[in-house]
């Protein structure tokens, strides 16, 4: 079993069905539920999913943000002081916005296997607690 932190551009493609990565996203899910996997993400990703939804009043697709993320279905992981130790580094150290420094510092305080992104950016990075970085053309799944 892995734990897998989403990055919230993946949520988006998943919860609004985008055209060119839902097939995708869906597939790196089934098989993360075959292989007994473990979603990881932040209230942050939760945040940055709903603020599309609720800036175009789509109900419905707000409405699923959150059941999505109190269904149990996703380990929540907190941005506790180890967290804001790792997001001040990040921030000192690495060209990373604010928003990515909470995601990465939440994931690698937690100890992620994989945080799974679309900013090719960051796949660059390599941060301790955090065992790889890639996005979602990674071929483990």
């Amino acid at each position: 079993m892995s734990r897998v932190y989403w990055d919230s551009m993946v949520f988006v493609y998943w919860v609004e069905s985008h055209p060119a990565y839902v097939a995708r996203v869906d597939q790196i899910f089934q098989s993360m539920l075959q292989r007994g996997d473990r979603l990881c993400a932040s209230y942050l990703c939760m945040g940055e999913v709903l603020t599309g939804t609720l800036r175009h009043k789509h109900a419905t697709l707000s409405a699923k943000v959150r059941e999505l993320f109190d269904s149990g279905g996703i380990e929540v992981l907190p941005f506790d002081r180890k967290a804001a130790e790792l997001f001040a580094q990040l921030r000192a150290s690495e060209n990373v916005s604010p928003a990515d420094a909470i995601h990465l510092a939440c994931a690698a305080s937690s100890g992620v296997d994989l945080f799974l992104t679309h900013d090719k950016k960051l796949h660059k990075l390599r941060i301790q607690g955090i065992q790889f970085i890639a996005g979602l053309d990674v071929n483990v799944f």
